[in-house]
């Protein structure tokens, strides 16, 4: 079978790469050595609490009446996120605060533009709204649980009153999220991850972006890539979805070969990214002026490093992502900060 006969037909002409994942951007600072999925891969309300751990650490999430938040949800996330991120390349001021088009945001996330199409968009939000996430951070010996939302508030507005056509809505994005973006910890996706029509190939992409990245390739047993998955469904059930899949072949970026004796999947880069690598080692490093009393404020966030080499690794990747930073400094220190968080002091 086509490739292109297995994906949802593209409904609207889109962008060829667009910016996400809070998901997997905001874990990855909480939990650097464990990204547990917490979006429902069910079509069907789930009401059941989460809960995952590794070692000491935890992540408990919580869905509201409504359900918890699909992985299809997150797809307006994804359109918040790549439009904060948008400003912010063009040195514009950005907040939590995000206006939306409701008809841009279906546009966006290849969606119909039906009046059904419009109200689902609704529940998505109240989903989204009610999901909240606890975890644990351990710093040394204290320890401490933090608790929070995807967003913290939504606000629709309608033509001619509640049967009126939705207009457009604003969303309050919650610190957490916000704070990943500003923190530039997002993923490149490709534009076909809204044309995937399961919500576990949408998942199973997620892991090989994240895992696999631009790398050659990606081994994964079965049952590791269950676990991460978050699929409630059986593991026989399972191991025949990615069969299926990796018989397919139609994944973004990535072919799935798997391996029935060893049990093991194997993610292979398709090099569709490889105009996006090219892009980034052509790219001029920034040459913005910083203010001498920054790099005493470096060696704090991120001690024992060069702040030299800090300096020229993050012009660099500020001209990479083609950002001009409004307030350099800060995001310089923002930028040493996330370094050391994830590298640790030099050995």
């Amino acid at each position: 079978m086509e490739n292109a006969l297995m994906l949802v037909p593209e409904r609207h002409p889109q962008h060829d790469l667009f910016l996400c994942d809070v998901a997997d951007a905001v874990l990855k600072d909480i939990m650097p050595q464990l990204e547990h999925p917490f979006y429902s891969l069910s079509k069907k309300p789930e009401t059941n609490i989460r809960e995952y751990r590794h070692n000491d650490q935890w992540i408990r999430v919580v869905p509201s009446v409504k359900g918890l938040a699909t992985i299809y949800d997150k797809d307006i996330l994804i359109y918040c996120i790549s439009q904060v991120m948008a400003k912010m390349r063009k040195g514009e001021p950005v907040s939590k605060r995000v206006q939306l088009s409701i008809h841009d945001v279906l546009v966006f996330t290849n969606r119909g533009t039906a009046g059904k199409d419009y109200d689902a968009l609704i529940d998505a939000l109240e989903r989204i709204k009610g999901t909240v996430i606890s975890t644990n951070i351990r710093t040394g010996d204290m320890e401490q649980t933090d608790t929070f939302g995807l967003i913290e508030a939504s606000s629709v507005r309608r033509k001619h009153g509640l049967n009126g056509r939705l207009l457009s809505c604003e969303i309050v994005l919650s610190e957490w999220v916000f704070n990943a973006i500003k923190s530039q910890e997002v993923l490149t996706l490709h534009r076909d991850y809204f044309r995937l029509r399961k919500p576990l190939e949408r998942r199973v992409y997620e892991l090989a972006r994240k895992h696999c990245g631009q790398q050659a390739s990606w081994k994964v047993s079965l049952g590791v890539l269950w676990k991460k998955s978050g699929s409630q469904s059986p593991e026989k059930r399972f191991r025949q979805m990615i069969k299926d899949l990796a018989r397919s072949n139609h994944l973004p970026d990535y072919t799935v070969t798997y391996d029935v004796e060893a049990d093991m999947i194997l993610f292979t880069n398709r090099g569709t990214m490889k105009l996006a690598a090219m892009a980034a080692e052509t790219a001029e490093p920034w040459n913005g002026h910083l203010a001498n009393d920054v790099y005493e404020l470096i060696r704090e966030v991120a001690p024992g490093w060069d702040v030299y080499f800090l300096e020229s690794e993050w012009r660099r990747w500020v001209g990479e992502q083609d950002i001009v930073p409004r307030r350099p400094e800060k995001h310089f220190a923002t930028f040493a900060q996330s370094w050391y968080e994830k590298r640790g002091a030099p050995a």
